[in-house]
């Protein structure tokens, strides 16, 4: 197939990568003076991937979008509803987008396929891309399993088939609202994991992990998908990659964080933290891991007293 990877940065260019190594047709759109763009097409390679040649790497977003019948969206999170008014200055009625990136809107808590919809793309013409996996890992021959989703399951059905490779095995999605509010909040559960790197209590991610899938399952049941879907691909099973490998973003961002340290790379889960708070409240479900690491971020609290309140709170059920 001919596809548009729209975003050339770190998960972008895996998957323009990923997508020609497979048999794809492959364009590949930047920002030209945008860093991740200019160092692929002034090195042929960034950190993580060398530029194949058989990509058409352009700094012509008019050409990309007119150019594929699917397109592929790999950008910060907080920036898609920006990015949509000048994509949809073309005619896309046609074309199927697939997000790959994990975020929820951090000023409305919406969905970033609720962001299309907002943005005039029709549902059933969105799908989510979403599960484990490193570029470090994949790029050495590592295999792993991911997900597509979304309200079409034609398009999922196809898109999965299309998509497949040696390196990635998808599974057919079917609860769009799990999938992306998991997907999101695992980078949330990274950060609180890094913390508890940072402030020498690893042993507690066992625990973090039990509750944290549990609380996510509850905000993903309230808010109209299958709590069982934080227990699948897009939420826990995706906690290896994030709360204890060293090239999860998240994880070394908590750590850092803890240790007055900067942190120069994106992390998706510091704006997730304040939508995924939101959305606690505006449907009445008790977050208390994603509430301790608002309270660290964005109140400033001291980090290992919040932290240790989490395992002081008063004696309840498991589950």
């Amino acid at each position: 197939m001919k596809i548009s990877v729209l975003g050339c940065g770190r998960w972008g260019s895996f998957i323009g990568w990923y997508l020609v190594n497979t048999g794809h047709n492959v364009i590949q759109w930047g920002t030209e003076g945008n860093y991740s763009f200019d160092v692929l097409k002034n090195t042929g390679r960034n950190e993580y991937v060398e530029l194949d040649k058989r990509i058409d790497l352009t700094p012509n977003l008019e050409y990309a979008v007119n150019s594929s019948d699917i397109i592929i969206i790999s950008i910060s999170a907080q920036g898609l509803r920006s990015f949509m008014k000048r994509v949809t200055a073309f005619d896309v009625s046609n074309k199927k987008f697939i997000l790959c990136m994990k975020g929820v809107e951090a000023e409305t808590g919406k969905r970033l396929s609720e962001v299309m919809v907002e943005s005039g793309i029709s549902a059933d013409n969105v799908a989510v891309w979403v599960g484990p996996g490193h570029i470090q890992a994949f790029t050495k021959g590592y295999p792993n399993c991911m997900v597509i989703d979304s309200t079409n399951k034609d398009l999922v059905k196809f898109l999965a088939d299309n998509l497949r490779g040696e390196l990635i095995r998808f599974y057919y999605g079917d609860d769009i609202i799990g999938s992306e509010i998991g997907a999101a909040a695992k980078n949330v559960m990274g950060i609180a994991a890094g913390m508890l790197d940072g402030c020498g209590y690893t042993t507690l991610k066992g625990p973090l992990m039990a509750r944290g899938a549990r609380e996510v399952a509850r905000l993903i049941k309230a808010m109209g998908g299958n709590e069982l879907s934080a227990y699948g691909l897009c939420h826990l099973g995706d906690y290896e990659t994030t709360l204890f490998s060293e090239y999860s973003n998240n994880r070394r961002f908590g750590e850092k964080y803890v240790k007055g340290e900067h942190f120069e790379k994106l992390a998706e889960g510091v704006s997730t933290t304040k939508a995924l708070k939101a959305l606690g409240e505006k449907y009445n479900v008790d977050l208390p891991i994603t509430n301790a690491v608002y309270a660290i971020l964005y109140d400033k609290k001291e980090p290992m007293k919040v932290l240790l309140s989490l395992f002081s709170r008063s004696i309840k059920k498991e589950f």
